[in-house]
């Protein structure tokens, strides 16, 4: 239901960024007020990121206030702070459906709205995307502008390094916002430094120095002084700066909550030509006390009353990532050469007490999944035993360093891969769909899937004893609540355990979705098997069940193609074993947003679906 708007009087008129554009610029200071109280009082109501878009409220206002969109393009990267955005361009009404079935995406979306240029939900991508767009800019001659907003979390990543790069060796023209919401050069911001932004970016300046460079452009010792005069002015008033080097103008920092200079800002660099960068300081949470002062707690929030504390997560099972953290700590405490390796999710993948028990074997390196893997590599060649913790949709991104510096290499890297399978709400972005299907297809490889939260300490403890790549993947969200046993098991590399014995159909589990099948095997009085291992699968099981079934049916939850199942089929096929097989799983299309009981249903993967699939494929 639509929050009232009647406590939003500005807000209320804008339904487009065109309507915003109506507004005098004394009015923007209250417009940002309006926008932030609605944004903090609608993601209450809904649960979402939070943080991230009340830190960025005068930025959207005054981006949408001086650039015409959606004719001039306007990309967020990783999209958390997008929700502002959202409310302006159009969906401001619909923010109740945000991030759940058939609802806004939580992320910008190029099928949602006209205003969303880029699809996004992984960082590091908008520079390279602002950039290729700012090329058929250039050739359709309309004088179209093209933004790039990113994080200083996300410029991180190599990949925008290497778009900062590219850009500034094209000089086209284009401008790059660099949010930063750390607050380690705050007392570079204030008044005098935005009254500076605001000089370097004016015509004045820029036809100083431009006409400068081309007077002394044949008077290569002079030109080369006039640089390093221009340096030295701008390193007096500003921080010293890789982004010039890469032929970027660089402006600020400056106050990211002052809108009014903002506006002044951004105008004066509208006009300008080239690669330009504005660096804006902001506070993320802006606006919210609790945010302020504890913004990774409230980057992504469940519903919850605005004057009250976050509620507490009820008691039951841990989840997959409290299961890890804890065999990680364990695991130190026994292996002095342990070490932990996470590309910024310590707090996601269940590291927050590894980090503070173990100090001296925790790396964080940022978002740089790429930088991670080979990091590991790198560890385990020098003898120590490294642990990669990654999102299965984040090892996406270092695919060639798993294949290059790990497994041809065939060294003794664990990859405890976290989001395996349906995520929910996050959408198709962050479903952990492929994992399975990329990584077992590399050599060297051991890949396991557990069934529950002890079968996941034995197989972390087992990849972690082997001297060769080891993979294994875990679900989102609480367990099965079986006891957990604080004595690990070392697994026999490729066993399966049959879980029930049966007649005619074997069933064949890859993964938590056992627990959904035990009814199922129960009602068709079939086998049922916990496989295990993805690589090697057990063909000695295979064989036998081969010769006692008539039919198999695989389960898992990854990509069909190419997947757990299609090992299975593989298999079968190269020892000439004649027999049907049905392999359930997610289907070859994006999985949507939902919460994760709605896309099991909807994909038929819980127990009633399961159930349906195998009698509709045997009838």
């Amino acid at each position: 239901m639509p929050l009232d708007l009647k406590n939003y009087p500005l807000l209320a008129n804008i339904n487009y960024p065109e309507d915003l554009r109506l507004l005098k610029k004394e009015q923007l200071p209250a417009l940002c007020d309006e926008l932030r109280q609605f944004l903090l009082n609608s993601v209450s109501k809904t649960s979402g990121h939070l943080a991230s878009g009340l830190g960025v409220v005068e930025l959207t206002v005054a981006l949408h206030y001086v650039y015409h969109t959606p004719f001039d393009h306007l990309i967020f990267d990783v999209g958390h702070q997008a929700y502002p955005h959202k409310i302006l361009t159009g969906r401001r009404d619909q923010m109740g459906s945000i991030r759940t079935y058939k609802g806004l995406h939580p992320f910008p979306w190029r099928e949602e709205s006209e205003y969303d240029v880029l699809s996004v939900g992984h960082s590091s991508t908008s520079i390279g995307a602002a950039l290729g767009l700012s090329i058929a800019a250039e050739k359709e001659k309309l004088d179209r502008k093209v933004v790039a907003v990113i994080g200083d979390g996300a410029i991180t990543a190599g990949m925008a390094f290497e778009a900062l790069n590219h850009a500034g060796a094209l000089h086209n023209d284009m401008l790059v916002v660099l949010n930063d919401n750390e607050m380690s050069i705050s007392e570079n911001v204030g008044a005098l430094n935005n009254h500076l932004a605001k000089i370097l970016s004016g015509d004045l300046y820029t036809q100083l120095r431009e006409g400068g460079k081309k007077v002394l452009s044949n008077i290569p010792p002079i030109k080369e002084l006039a640089k390093r005069t221009e340096e030295h002015l701008k390193g007096m008033v500003s921080p010293a700066t890789i982004f010039e080097e890469f032929g970027f103008n660089y402006i600020g920092p400056m106050d990211g909550h002052n809108v009014i200079d903002l506006v002044e800002t951004l105008r004066n660099m509208r006009a300008h030509s080239g690669p330009q960068f504005l660096h804006i300081m902001t506070k993320k949470g802006k606006g919210y006390k609790q945010a302020e002062l504890d913004p990774i707690r409230y980057h992504a929030v469940p519903k919850f009353t605005p004057d009250q504390d976050l509620p507490k997560t009820a008691a039951g099972s841990p989840t997959f990532s409290q299961i890890f953290g804890g065999w990680l700590n364990d695991m130190a405490d026994q292996d002095d050469k342990l070490t932990a390796i996470t590309p910024a999710m310590r707090e996601g993948s269940g590291m927050v007490e590894f980090s503070k028990r173990h100090p001296d074997k925790y790396y964080d390196v940022a978002i740089a999944e790429q930088h991670a893997v080979t990091l590991a590599a790198g560890m385990a060649i020098a003898g120590l035993n490294p642990v990669v913790a990654i999102y299965s949709s984040f090892l996406q991104r270092a695919y060639d360093q798993v294949i290059h510096d790990v497994a041809i290499q065939n060294q003794g890297v664990l990859f405890a891969i976290d989001r395996a399978g349906i995520v929910g709400a996050d959408g198709p972005t962050h479903q952990g769909a492929y994992d399975l299907s990329f990584l077992r297809c590399v050599p060297n490889m051991v890949v396991m899937t557990p069934s529950d939260e002890q079968e996941c300490r034995d197989m972390l403890y087992t990849g972690h004893q082997l001297n060769s790549p080891a993979a294994v993947r875990y679900p989102r969200g609480t367990g099965t609540g079986v006891e957990i046993n604080k004595q690990m098991t070392q697994l026999t590399i490729g066993k399966a355990r049959v879980v029930r014995e049966g007649e005619t159909l074997a069933i064949l589990c890859f993964g938590t979705l056992l627990q959904q099948a035990v009814a199922v095997a129960e009602n068709l009085n079939a086998t049922l098997v916990d496989m295990r291992f993805v690589k090697p699968l057990d063909s000695v099981l295979l064989d036998q069940l081969a010769e006692t079934h008539s039919r198999f049916v695989t389960i898992e939850e990854n990509s069909i193609a190419g997947g757990a199942g299609s090992g299975v089929n593989e298999y079968l096929m190269a020892e000439k074993v004649n027999l049907p097989v049905l392999n359930i799983g997610l289907p070859d299309e994006f999985i949507e947003q939902g919460t994760q009981q709605e896309i099991y249903h909807l994909l038929g993967l819980d127990s009633e679906g399961i159930e349906q699939q195998i009698n509709h494929y045997c009838s």
